[in-house]
C-alpha cells in the first residue's frame, strides 16, 4: 500500500521532470474544430486552449465551458 508522502514524492518528481525536459501534451478531447482538450502524460497537467489559440490551464469554470461548447455543436450538426 503506498502511502500518502510516498504519492506527494512521486507528483512532485513529475513536476520537476516537466519542469526540466517540458511537457508531453497529448490531445485527450476535441470541442470543437478550434478547441481542444490537453493532458501531460507525464504529469496529467490538463490544459485546453483559448480564443487566440493559446494553452491555458483547464479550470472546473472552463471545463464547463467545453461542455456547453460540445452541446452547441452537436445541436447544430443534429448530432443529439
Amino acid at each position: 500500500m503506498i502511502t500518502t508522502i510516498e504519492k506527494k514524492k512521486k507528483i512532485l518528481h513529475r513536476k520537476i521532470l516537466c519542469s526540466l525536459l517540458g511537457h508531453k501534451f497529448i490531445v485527450t478531447r476535441n470541442i470543437t474544430n478550434h478547441f481542444k482538450e490537453f493532458e501531460c502524460t507525464v504529469c496529467h497537467l490538463e490544459l485546453t486552449n483559448d480564443d487566440k489559440g493559446r494553452k491555458m490551464f483547464l479550470t472546473p469554470e472552463l471545463k464547463e465551458i467545453n461542455e456547453t461548447l460540445i452541446r452547441f455543436n452537436k445541436k447544430k450538426f443534429h448530432i443529439v
